[in-house]
C-alpha cells in the first residue's frame, strides 16, 4: 500500500490539490479503493488456503518489485497496451531493458519482503469470524466511498492512470484484457475482396517498416542536426504531417497493412492479399510484432545472417542479402518487398548501429536513461536515424540496379519514441495520452525514373497529414490494381481530376 503504490501517489498528488478539502477526500476515496481491493482478494484466498495465501502474497511482492523498476526508470504505466508491448517484445530486445538497478529493487523490495512473510506463522480463524470482519470492513469503505461521491468523477476521469499505476492490478488486470482482446482478433482472417491487375508489366514496389523513428529528429523534416546526409542526395520525398495509427508496433503493423488502417489483424494482411492476388511477395525481418500471413517467401535476419559477410551483417543491412539476385530471380513480374527493421528503438539505442555511424558524440551507453544526459541520449538516438537513412539509400541502390523496372521505396516508421520530453521515455504511451513525439512518424518514397513516367508524377506536389491506412491503397495503386476495397483518394500518386 505503502512502497510499491509511490508512482500512484505521486500522480494524485499532482493532479490533484491534497490539500484542499475536495482534493484531501478524493485522495482518501483512491485510497480505500486501493484498500479494499486488495483486502477483498486476499481474503478470498484465505477463506481457501492459508498457504495459498502466504504463496500468493509472495509472489505479488515479487512480481510488484519488478514492476515498480520499470515504471520508475521508463516512467510507463502498466495499461493493456504496455502488457502487449510485454507479451510480444523479444527476448533480444526484452534483456536491453534490464540494467543493474533491477536487483536492487528485486532483493530489497521483492525477495526479503517475501522471505518474512514466509516466515510469518497466521493463525487460522474462524470461516465466519473472518466473513464477518470483511463484511464490516467492506460496508464502511463503500460507506465512505458513497460519502465522497462527488470524488468519483476525478477518479472516472483519470481511472486509465490510476488503474495503470496500482499494484498489482495493473499487470494481473492489464495482462488478462490484453490476452482476452488477442483471443477475439485471433479469430479466422476474413479474406479481402479480390483486385484485378490492370497488365503484367514488371513492377517493384520495396516497403521498409521502420521502428520507433520519430519524424523530429529527420533533417529530412528540418531537424538541425544532419541525420538524412544519404536520402537528401537521392530525390526522396518526406510528406509532411505524417501520424502512425498507434504507439506500440503490433498494433501499428496492422494498421500499415490494413486497407482501413484498422489496428486489430481480423482482416487479411497487405503481404497475403497481393501474394493471393498473383504478385510475388518476399517478407524479410530484423523484427517482431507481425501479423499472421501467407506469403510466398519469409526471411528472418538470424538466417539471412548464414549468407551474409561483414560488420552490417549484425545490423539491418543483413536485410540486403541476396536481395538484388532475389528480385531478378523472381518467378513473377509484379514483386513486393517488405524490410521489417529493427530501426531505433530503446533503451540501447547505442547498440542499433555500427561504430562507423556513432557521428554524433558523446552518447548514452546505459539502459537506465534517468542517468543520461539528455545530449548523450538524443545522440545515441540521433546515430540509429543515421544508420536507417544509410540502410534505405543501400535500398535505393539496390533498386536502382534494376533501372529498367518501374520500382517504388516507401518507407513508413510503425511509431515515434520519447526520448525524455515531459518525463516520457520509449514509446507504448496510450494513444489518447501520448506525446506527439510517440505519433508523428516518416513517411517517405522515392521512386524510379520509370516509376515517374509511367505515373505521370512529374512536378506532382503532395498534400500533408497522411497516415499508414494510405500504405495499402497506395501499393495496390502502384501494381495498377483495382478493386472493391481500393479506395483511389487514399492512394497518394492519385491525381484528382
Amino acid at each position: 500500500m505503502i512502497l510499491f503504490h509511490y508512482p500512484f501517489y505521486k500522480y494524485v498528488f499532482t493532479h490533484l490539490d491534497v490539500f484542499s478539502l475536495g482534493g484531501a477526500l478524493t485522495f482518501l476515496s483512491t485510497f480505500i479503493i486501493l484498500y479494499v481491493l486488495a483486502f477483498i482478494s486476499l481474503f478470498l484466498i484465505a477463506l481457501i488456503s492459508i498457504r495459498a495465501l502466504k504463496i500468493l502474497s509472495m509472489v505479488i511482492i515479487i512480481t510488484n518489485s519488478i514492476a515498480l523498476y520499470f515504471v520508475l526508470t521508463y516512467h510507463v504505466i502498466l495499461d493493456r497496451t504496455m502488457m502487449g508491448n510485454v507479451f510480444n517484445t523479444d527476448t533480444g530486445e526484452a534483456a536491453s531493458y534490464y540494467s543493474p538497478k533491477i536487483f536492487f529493487y528485486l532483493f530489497f523490495l521483492g525477495i526479503l519482503p517475501a522471505y518474512a512473510i514466509s516466515k510469518i506463522h497466521i493463525q487460522k480463524a474462524k470461516k465466519l469470524h473472518l466473513a464477518m470482519q470483511s463484511f464490516t470492513i467492506v460496508i464502511i469503505s463503500v460507506f465512505l466511498l458513497y460519502l465522497n461521491s462527488p470524488t468519483w468523477l476525478w477518479i472516472d476521469k483519470n481511472a486509465k492512470y490510476v488503474g495503470a499505476l496500482a499494484m498489482p492490478w495493473s499487470y494481473t488486470v492489464n495482462a488478462a484484457r490484453y490476452q482476452l482482446k488477442e483471443f477475439k482478433q485471433n479469430k479466422k482472417q476474413e479474406l479481402l475482396p479480390d483486385g484485378k491487375l490492370a497488365n503484367d508489366n514488371k513492377m517493384i514496389v520495396v516497403l521498409v517498416i521502420g521502428e520507433s523513428a520519430r519524424a523530429a529528429n529527420f533533417s529530412l523534416y528540418g531537424y538541425n542536426k544532419e541525420t538524412n546526409p544519404y536520402l537528401s542526395k537521392l530525390g526522396i520525398v518526406a510528406l509532411q504531417g505524417a501520424t502512425s495509427s498507434a504507439t506500440y508496433t503490433t498494433a501499428s503493423i496492422n494498421s500499415i497493412l490494413s486497407p482501413t488502417g484498422s489496428t486489430s489483424d481480423e482482416d487479411e494482411p497487405l503481404s497475403s492479399y497481393l501474394q493471393r492476388q498473383g504478385i510475388d511477395v518476399i517478407w524479410r525481418s530484423n523484427n517482431w510484432g507481425e501479423p499472421t500471413m501467407k506469403v510466398q517467401t519469409y526471411q528472418k535476419a538470424e538466417d539471412l545472417r548464414k549468407q551474409c559477410t561483414g560488420e552490417g551483417c549484425d545490423y539491418d543491412e543483413v536485410l540486403l542479402t541476396g536481395l538484388d539476385n532475389e528480385i531478378k530471380n523472381s518467378p513473377k513480374n509484379k514483386t513486393f518487398v517488405v524490410l521489417h527493421n529493427a530501426g531505433s528503438p530503446g533503451p540501447t539505442y547505442y547498440k542499433k548501429y555500427p561504430q562507423a555511424f556513432e557521428v554524433f558524440k558523446p552518447v548514452c551507453k546505459s539502459v537506465d536513461l534517468q542517468i543520461c544526459t539528455k545530449q548523450e541520449l538524443v545522440n545515441a538516438y540521433d546515430n540509429t536515424i543515421l544508420y536507417t537513412d544509410y540502410f534505405l539509400s543501400k535500398v535505393i541502390g539496390t533498386l536502382k540496379n534494376h533501372d529498367e523496372i518501374p520500382s517504388l521505396l516507401v518507407y513508413v516508421s510503425d511509431h515515434g519514441e520519447s526520448l525524455g520530453e515531459s518525463g516520457f521515455y520509449l514509446h507504448g504511451t496510450p494513444y489518447a495520452i501520448a506525446p506527439d513525439f510517440q505519433k508523428n512518424i516518416p513517411f517517405l518514397f522515392w521512386t524510379s525514373p520509370a516509376f515517374v513516367k509511367e505515373n505521370k508524377l512529374e512536378n506532382r506536389e503532395y498534400k500533408e497529414n497522411y497516415n499508414q491506412k494510405n500504405i495499402f491503397h497506395t501499393v495496390m495503386g502502384a501494381f495498377n490494381m483495382t478493386g472493391k476495397i481500393y479506395d483511389q483518394q487514399l492512394d497518394i500518386f492519385h491525381k484528382t481530376p
